[in-house]
């Protein structure tokens, strides 16, 4: 193999499939890239055996082969070589030794033969499902901080991505939130879809999809417990997750008694305030939310309390419906769910204090969000 590719664009692949390397495996391979010409282009692979990420640069091909090489001195390597110049490489078949080349450096690494790393699938495009990039970049960030980081229950790591009709719909949960987002497909879809992603794996896709991209593909190869989004130059193939995802519809309340409706800005801020008092405990935020009257305004006070370090309370003006209602959240997963909504507004629908709340955003048109969350109350002490 022989071949010379710039610099910056080794490097920018480098770090794109270097995030799915192995750092701790029984297999030397897995800690190492594969890199390969194919057809015309260099293409560079990494797996840990359930993510696998594949990224092909243009490069000018003199010989044809491939090698792995060890990720991160590679990586480490190739970023401080001098940007605009080529990089010249050269393999030594016989010893599995890759020369790099570039101004005044010259090296000599140590590689793995490629038939040693595992053979990446290879997708059929034209069967996927095309994907606007910047809205599901959008669906995955509103979901997927409220999977399971937890692996004893493995099901909940996942996200649940149904598609039907012309309606695609992710939905995650930890057994304390959980969100849920729905889109509109250009078209419909022929066959229903539904699969359990790894949370891991979409937030390497959200990642990796840059704002340039106009389309992403999804494909389910049939038989197989796999999916690939293909984006731009960038492939990524994820393991499924096999179980079956809780019927999360009957988490869902039906109705509230009180609705707030909030500046989320302002919301946000009072919970990171909160936070930091709260985080000394139990992340427990109370939420006393008061009706105004003719003369007054709503309002919310949203307190966090410390016996080390003190105690912070905020009040933001809300529009409220209903009655009264003192209830204690997570002022983490309060905080988190408002980082993902785009809306200046933001509504905060309750019930009682020991049933869960709703939050959505509030759409300027019809009110009739895409994205909600729900989130389990916490007891509210002294």
């Amino acid at each position: 193999m022989r071949v010379s590719v710039l610099q910056e664009n080794l490097a920018r692949g480098l770090s794109i499939v270097s995030r799915a390397v192995s750092p701790r495996s029984t297999l030397p391979v897995l800690a190492n890239v594969l890199v390969a010409t194919d057809e015309g282009r260099l293409r560079l692979s990494a797996t840990n055996l359930e993510l696998g990420i594949t990224c092909w640069i243009g490069a000018k091909i003199q010989d044809e082969g491939s090698t792995t090489v060890p990720a991160r001195t590679f990586s480490d390597l190739v970023a401080t070589l001098p940007g605009g110049n080529q990089v010249e490489m050269s393999l030594t078949v016989r010893t599995q030794t890759l020369n790099v080349r570039c101004g005044a450096s010259n090296t000599d690494l140590k590689c793995i033969d490629a038939q040693e790393f595992p053979p990446m699938p290879v997708s059929d495009v034209s069967q996927g499902l095309e994907l606007n990039v910047m809205d599901f970049k959008e669906m995955i960030q509103q979901v997927v901080f409220a999977a399971s980081t937890d692996d004893a229950r493995p099901i909940l790591t996942g996200v649940l991505v149904t598609v039907k009709g012309d309606t695609i719909t992710l939905a995650a949960a930890d057994g304390f939130r959980l969100s849920v987002r729905k889109a509109r497909l250009s078209s419909p879809v022929a066959r229903p879809l539904s699969a359990v992603i790894p949370a891991r794996a979409l937030s390497e896709l959200a990642r990796i999809a840059s704002d340039g991209d106009k389309t992403l593909t999804m494909i389910t190869p049939p038989g197989r417990a796999q999916v690939i989004f293909r984006v731009g130059d960038v492939e990524l193939v994820s393991q499924l997750i096999d179980g079956m995802f809780p019927d999360y519809e009957q988490i869902i309340p039906r109705r509230c008694d009180t609705r707030a409706v909030l500046s989320t800005s302002a919301f946000l801020k009072a919970c990171k305030q909160a936070e930091i008092f709260a985080r000394e405990g139990s992340h427990i935020a109370k939420l006393n939310i008061q009706p105004g009257g003719e003369l007054k305004p709503g309002v919310v006070e949203i307190t966090g309390q410390s016996e080390e370090t003190g105690s912070n309370q905020n009040i933001v003006d809300a529009n409220i419906e209903g009655p009264g209602l003192l209830i204690a959240f997570n002022v983490r997963f309060l905080r988190e769910v408002l980082d993902v909504i785009r809306t200046p507004n933001v509504a905060l629908e309750t019930t009682a204090n020991n049933l869960p709340g709703v939050i959505r955003p509030v759409e300027s048109q019809d009110d009739q969000s895409e994205f909600l969350h729900v989130i389990m109350p916490m007891h509210l002490g002294s």
